[in-house]
This record gives structure tokens, sequence and C-alpha cells, in this order.
């Protein structure tokens, strides 16, 4: 669960705000996800979501109060923390197989050559891309592409997966097949996730917990614990009272953001 009060959280934000080009975009942010945590974030565009996953990753710094991994400073960006970005098409390298675009990973975290074909085959084995590992991106539906994206991030063997709403551009079928593989590799791996998205169901469906953000500027304004119970299920879990009762609540949340 996510909690302002614990004693050693894997990732935390104390008294967080940030500022780009003189304009506030976070403001007093203070977060706690713990090892092995689904934590969701929702809120309407420009609320700061993307701009969280970005301080996590390394990749933007605090204006004002510190982001912690471990207990230590987040400097920049580090190996074991990997990024999945909603424009899969861009995010990978057209000019590169699908297994070579997995080796990025690998070749990212120095694997011997001789080492890597193995793990590249039980990559994309997990992922359901096995028989496309010698074609390239832009023969891959959308779908196989964004699976493409996600086993050559878990090739860094990551001890936490960022997912900036990576199934946003992609049909309803597709999208739920996604959510259940995605929940299927965290439970076997261990790792922690934050998921930002705009699907009201789809945090409900995936999270431990979701948070709800305030724009301008962004705030954490409430946490939602999720109790529904694990595996979840695509037809059943929707059904449940309390998988209801959320999300009449976070609907009313957002609807009061307009």
């Amino acid at each position: 669960m996510i909690s302002e009060t614990t004693n050693a959280p894997l990732i935390a934000f104390k008294n967080v705000s940030l500022q780009l080009g003189g304009k506030p975009i976070l403001e007093n942010i203070n977060l706690s996800v713990e090892r092995g945590q689904f934590c969701c974030i929702v809120g309407t565009s420009g609320c700061g979501k993307t701009t969280l996953l970005r301080l996590v990753a390394g990749l933007l710094l605090p204006s004002q109060g510190e982001v912690l991994y471990q207990g230590k400073n987040v400097a920049g960006p580090r190996r074991d923390v990997a990024i999945v970005f909603q424009d899969y098409v861009n995010a990978l390298l057209p000019w590169r197989t699908v297994k070579d675009n997995v080796a990025l990973g690998l070749e990212a975290i120095k694997m011997p050559k001789k080492e890597q074909p193995a793990r590249i085959a039980a990559l994309l084995e997990r992922v359901g891309l096995a028989a496309h590992a010698d074609k390239f991106p832009n023969q891959l539906s959308g779908g196989m592409q964004q699976r493409l994206q996600i086993a050559r991030c878990l090739a860094q063997e990551p001890d936490v997966l960022l997912m900036d709403e990576p199934f946003g551009a992609l049909d309803a079928m597709t999208r739920q097949t996604l959510q259940d593989e995605v929940l299927r590799i965290v439970a076997d791996t261990k790792m922690t996730v934050i998921f930002v998205t705009h699907d009201l169901d789809e945090a409900i469906y995936l999270g431990d917990s979701v948070i709800a953000m305030k724009p301008n500027p962004g705030r954490i304004l409430d946490t939602f614990e999720v109790p529904l119970p694990r595996p979840r299920d695509q037809l059943t879990t929707p059904e449940h009272p309390d998988f209801l009762r959320l999300r009449h609540e976070l609907f009313a949340f957002i609807k009061d953001m307009h």
C-alpha cells in the first residue's frame, strides 16, 4: 500500500515541488511507494502524472524537496528503473529487428554476447513474440510493438517499471490482453510498478492503490486503496462491489476537476 508514514519505502517523494521555465508544475508532493506495489496515478491532463514518472526515473530533478530511491537522492537515470512509453512507435528502433531491439536492454546491462540469444528467446516467449524475432517493428501490430517495448524493458531486469499510459493508443481487446500480461509479469518478477493512465477502470483493475492528482499546479489530492483480490479477471473483477464503489468515487473525483 501507499503510505506517507512508512519506515523504508522503495520510492519516496518528500515535499517535492517542480518548476519549469518559471511555471509551477508540481507542488508539495509527499508520496511513498513500497517494494512490490502496483501504484496507479490518475488525473486530468496537465496535472503532472508523467512528470512524477520522470522524477522517479531521474530524467528531471525537483526544484524543492527530495525524491528518494532506497533512501538515497535520485540524481539521474539508473539501470534498475525502466520506463515504458505510450508512444511505442518512436520508442523502438525501426532498423533493428525484434530480437535486436530486445538486445538493446541486454547491451545496457553489458550482458556477454554469447549469453544474449537465450535471454532474448526467453523474453520474446514471455511476451508472445517468439515467432516474430526476425521481423522489424513496422511489420508488427500496435499491440505487438508495445509487447516488444515491454520485453526490452524487462531485459534490463529492473526492480521498478514505470509505465506512462502504455495502452492508451490500443484497441480495447488488445488493451485487456496486455493488462493481463503485465499483471502476470509483475506477479512473477515481484517488480514495483508506477502506472499512469487516464482510464479509471484500468487503474482500479491493475492497481493496489490509485493516486488521484489535481492540476494547476499538480498536487496529490487523495489516495484510493484497492482491496480487490488477485489474480484479477477481466469479466468478474469489474463486477466486484469494491470495483464498482471505487469507480463511482474516482469518477466523482475526476468530474469535480472539470
